[in-house]
């Protein structure tokens, strides 16, 4: 991956039935939200994607609260409809072109790439669209790939609050905007597997960079890209068929065949890194095709499907039962001791990978290769004294005239926030409004 990349995930919170109203005081929010850092490489993005995990758990362990409250990585509130999200973050040039074509076929692989990314759900949901239109009766759902699925409404917009969008068209780099530009991605579902993360950044990243070389599929534009990610992940055929601009239909796996088929010719020994990930990509389609079970701990809706089915078995029970919509709540609790995700045994491809991205100190320590260390390096100081401070994303203020501007994300500015935070200052200076 040679690209600036990173995660934001939003996690539901859940207080016990038992003690509903313990340390209800310390959760104002419906649901608390962790950045990662930017990365460089996949293998680090997943690792701090994980690292928000650890803080949170180990949060409530210090709180004594792990008894009574759980975080959970999911995007959907059965009980209320609510959802939330996992965003997606790519650093892009600025001369990238994002003609009507180019983002068609973007679109294009992105309503497919759930059939391995999707973390899956029991049910559905039928949100009101941004005019407020009431949903029409829909056939009952029992599972499905995405939790997003339903809740995205159109294509691409900048305002999304209410009318979520695939792509969040806002222009927001946060570097140097004449150089780069923000892609930022609300379609995502939050994957408990680390294999399933690495596959869901790993691809999109390997297909930006076919977009920056002008080498997209032709002629691989959907005729609605909404409704194809809704039909696809509501499919229970799982043949995946999808409509085309050109009037042609195609399968899910047969398109991503053709992004994988590109990115072979054209970013293959770009990187060891690359190579994993274009040998995992094909892995993933192959087995989907032909052994899905071998997929289980590493695509996450069909280990969940495969837990659910387990259980639904063992228990008599059917696809209506509010019990299954607890252990989908469950599949995603964070805490190793309780998830259900944890219990799962992977096969020997993607547990070496599960287990090789799990560092306990990335809580603690920065990136090494990115601007995230010098950002990293100046929350160390400010936390040892009390001078007034502002840390942005691109930029850090101490008192009200002085500051330092990190525009390029590549570099890691930690001599400069040395020399920054080494000038003379009162302690104590109120910074402006």
């Amino acid at each position: 991956m040679d690209r600036i990349v990173g995660i934001e995930t939003e996690y539901g919170c859940l207080l016990s039935e038992e003690e509903p109203h313990v340390n209800s005081e310390l959760w104002p929010a419906k649901h608390i939200e962790y950045a990662s850092p930017e990365c460089l490489h996949l293998h680090d993005l997943v690792t701090y994607e994980l690292a928000g995990d650890d803080l949170l758990q180990s949060s409530l362990v210090a709180l004594g609260a792990e008894g009574h409250v759980s975080f959970i990585k999911n995007n959907v509130d059965h009980h209320t409809g609510a959802t939330f999200g996992c965003h997606e973050n790519y650093l892009m040039k600025r001369e990238a072109q994002f003609t009507p074509p180019i983002l068609g076929t973007l679109l294009t692989f992105l309503a497919t790439r759930q059939i391995f990314t999707g973390a899956g759900r029991v049910g559905q949901s039928n949100p009101l669209a941004f005019d407020f239109e009431p949903p029409q009766p829909e056939a009952q759902i029992n599972f499905q790939l995405s939790q997003r699925a339903d809740h995205i409404v159109n294509d691409i917009y900048q305002w999304v609050q209410f009318n979520r969008a695939i792509i969040n068209a806002r222009d927001e780099p946060l570097a140097d905007y004449r150089k780069y530009r923000r892609l930022h991605l609300l379609i995502g579902d939050s994957n408990m597997s680390p294999f399933a993360t690495a596959l869901k950044i790993g691809t999109t990243a390997c297909v930006l960079s076919l977009l920056e070389d002008g080498r997209l599929p032709r002629d691989l534009v959907l005729a609605d890209a909404v409704q194809s990610t809704r039909d696809i992940s509501r499919d229970p055929t799982q043949r995946w068929i999808v409509h085309l601009e050109n009037g042609k239909t195609i399968g899910a796996i047969d398109v991503q065949w053709e992004f994988h088929r590109l990115a072979q010719k054209y970013l293959r020994n770009r990187s060891a890194e690359t190579d994993w990930l274009l040998e995992s990509w094909s892995f993933v389609l192959e087995a989907l095709d032909k052994n899905p079970q071998s997929l289980i701990g590493g695509v996450d809706w069909i280990t969940k499907r495969w837990l659910l089915e387990t259980f639904m078995e063992s228990e008599k029970l059917k696809w209506d039962d509010s019990w299954l919509q607890s252990i989908d709540l469950e599949y995603h609790n964070i805490d190793p001791g309780r998830g259900l995700f944890f219990g799962v045994t992977a096969g020997k491809r993607i547990a070496e990978w599960n287990n090789s991205v799990r560092r306990p100190r990335a809580t603690r320590s920065p990136p090494l290769n990115t601007r995230a260390l010098g950002r990293a390096h100046a929350v160390a100081f400010f936390q040892k004294c009390d001078f007034p401070y502002v840390i942005n994303w691109d930029s850090i203020a101490c008192d009200s005239r002085d500051f330092l501007v990190m525009g390029d994300p590549f570099e890691t500015y930690y001599e400069e926030v040395d020399r920054f935070l080494a000038k003379p200052r009162s302690p104590g200076t109120p910074m402006e409004e």
